[in-house]
């Protein structure tokens, strides 16, 4: 049975949670900007993109422009949409595996992502190659565990788990060895550093690329979550309502993937958003999947929104977002268990 615990008015603190943590996020930085010259200087690309450049707003310095548009507005709204997109991937593979502890890495994306990036600065790629690769290798290491699944003949699902994490594994260890044949004064420390996660060096051009990955994976997913709450029954539960548990958990996985891959190409590594968050949309607002991928979204796009503007201040230089959603991932981590280890004993 499908649980809620929170009412619609909670719900409704979310988005206006994000809009503030959004809007604050353009007035934290190194180089301080006035918040009225930020807002003004947003709403006149907002007037030139209406009135196709015929009118703008003036009364800034171009390095003040420079500043809003082409460094923290790309990073504020990957940071965004990659919170959002691993957040709903962890949610909806939790929903279909019925397994709490799932998360968007269970098929390989981010360790094939990852070899991908590895792979292109050892070959000297350029910026743009390194994220191409990672995108690339990251949708190729789930269509080897999905090919690998159709052909098995386990049970589905645990199939899909097994050859996932064998797919995982084998990416994983080729990332080992890039690093071992890797120049160790310049291309394994660039490595190393992509591997950790972060938004410190995109660009507008990341936006544009990864925009389209995102939205064409979120989308279908949040307009099919009433099904995933069917799926969560279990499978013979799910085929006697009529739902077509096959086609429905290959879209989940292509959506996801879709998500998973485009956050990862572009942000690196960034470990526990997409597996602790859907755990606190539950705790919050209950089981209920229909409510549970929406609210994540938005929990997931201003968790890494605030723990990116921290990493932006906290040190003179940046602490990668791997490390420090890890700090917070863990604790809650082992707080999750330790909770359902005394709810099962009671």
């Amino acid at each position: 049975m499908v649980k809620r615990k929170s009412g619609r008015w909670s719900r409704d603190i979310l988005p206006l949670a994000f809009i503030v943590v959004f809007s604050l996020s353009f007035l934290v930085g190194r180089f301080p900007v006035n918040p009225f010259t930020a807002l003004k200087i947003l709403l006149s690309k907002v007037i030139e993109a209406i009135t196709f450049g015929r009118f703008s707003l003036s009364g800034w310095s171009g390095a003040e422009e420079a500043v809003v548009v082409s460094i923290r507005f790309p990073r504020i709204a990957l940071a965004s949409l990659v919170g959002a997109a691993l957040s709903v991937s962890g949610a909806s593979y939790q929903g279909m595996f019925r397994n709490p502890m799932v998360s968007p890495d269970l098929l390989g994306a981010s360790t094939g992502a990852g070899f991908g990036a590895a792979i292109a600065i050892l070959l000297g790629g350029s910026y743009f190659a390194i994220t191409l690769s990672s995108f690339f290798f990251g949708l190729l290491a789930v269509a080897l565990a999905v090919a690998i699944s159709s052909r098995s003949r386990i049970e589905t699902t645990l199939s899909l788990v097994l050859a996932g994490v064998m797919v995982s594994s084998l990416f994983s260890s080729s990332t080992s060895a890039v690093k071992l044949v890797a120049d160790t004064n310049d291309q394994l420390p660039a490595i190393t550093y992509w591997l950790m996660g972060s938004l410190a060096s995109v660009k507008l051009k990341d936006l544009a690329f990864a925009f389209w990955p995102i939205v064409i994976g979120l989308v279908p997913v949040l307009l099919l979550r009433w099904r995933i709450n069917i799926l969560t029954l279990g499978e013979d539960e799910a085929r006697s309502m009529g739902l077509n548990t096959k086609a429905l958990r290959l879209l989940v996985v292509l959506c996801s993937t879709l998500m998973t891959a485009g956050a990862v190409s572009v942000s690196g590594m960034i470990g526990w958003v997409g597996l602790v968050i859907p755990h606190f949309s539950r705790l919050i607002y209950g089981d209920d999947y229909s409510v549970t991928l929406p609210t994540s979204a938005f929990m997931g796009a201003t968790f890494l929104l605030a723990v990116d503007d921290l990493a932006r201040i906290a040190t003179t230089a940046e602490i990668p977002l791997g490390i420090l959603t890890s700090f917070v991932g863990a604790p809650v981590f082992l707080y999750l268990i330790a909770k359902g280890g005394r709810r099962n004993e009671a």
